[in-house]
């Protein structure tokens, strides 16, 4: 069961995931912001801090591993769903290791996207109401 009317943010330079994710999460009844980039998303956390992020690893400049470090430094307590091409071992410890909630692989089924929003979303809430 999904949390309603939780923001959610996409952080992915490709434009058609990035439609096609925020198709999916406004029709499951989340509020969505959309990032082309890495900085993009980093300028908006001072205004406005989503409830979770799903973000790409591999995106030019600031890459989703920096994103990840720069959301650890700031104790933004965010939690991030990884999506991403590039699912080995190495890139799921390397995210892990950076707060990443979990990794899923593109291109990403909808219903395993859900449910890990809405796990990240419940372990979240958890954590912060107890």
């Amino acid at each position: 069961m999904l949390l309603p009317a939780a923001r959610i943010a996409i952080v992915d330079d490709e434009e058609s995931v990035r439609k096609a994710l925020s198709r999916l999460l406004r029709a499951a009844g989340f509020a969505v912001e959309v990032h082309a980039s890495g900085a993009e998303f980093l300028r908006t956390l001072q205004q406005q801090r989503p409830q979770c992020v799903l973000l790409d690893l591999r995106m030019p400049h600031i890459s989703g591993l920096d994103v990840l470090r720069a959301l650890q430094q700031a104790d933004a307590h965010v939690p991030a769903v990884i999506i991403t091409g590039d699912d080995s071992p190495e890139t799921r410890a390397q995210a892990t290791a950076h707060g990443a909630w979990t990794t899923l692989r593109k291109p990403v089924d909808d219903a395993m996207l859900l449910d890990a929003i809405d796990t990240a979303l419940r372990a979240s809430a958890a954590r912060v109401g107890g």
